[in-house]
């Protein structure tokens, strides 16, 4: 009884070897994800990934996550200008889950911006809005 030589189907069953570090898939578990600081208030949603092949052996890896003004690109097709994207450092990262954790307080985002315009001009306004409900009876 012979053997058929390998193929291009057997080649794809064999599994890869493991890489360092944790595989994630960017769709499932970071874009439109809330990012929240280490006080766990909102800083921003995440739009966008900035990645880097280190070189040709290494996997692509996160160098940054993106966040800007990406409304209208979404409608309308296109990307924003690089310079409208605000840059968080993925060593600020610390957990990822149901949301983007950070180890770092949001304030010293310029990403943080919207979070607090919205805060102080739509949410403040609405009558109840300047309170806390979990602090009222």
């Amino acid at each position: 009884m012979s053997r058929a030589r390998p193929g291009p189907r057997d080649l794809a069953r064999v599994p890869e070897p493991p890489q360092p570090g944790r595989v994630l898939d960017a769709r499932l578990h970071l874009l439109d994800r809330q990012v929240l600081d280490v006080d766990g208030m909102p800083v921003c949603t995440l739009d966008d990934l900035e990645l880097d092949a280190l070189d040709g052996d290494v996997p692509v890896v996160i160098t940054a996550l993106l966040t800007g003004p990406v409304l209208g690109t979404r409608v309308f097709g296109g990307r924003p200008p690089v310079s409208r994207w605000h840059r968080l450092a993925w060593s600020y990262v610390t957990e990822i889950g149901s949301a983007v954790h950070l180890g770092v307080s949001g304030s010293r985002f310029d990403a943080t911006w919207v979070e607090r315009w919205t805060r102080n001009h739509i949410v403040g306004r609405i009558p109840g809005g300047n309170r806390d409900p979990e602090s009222s009876g």
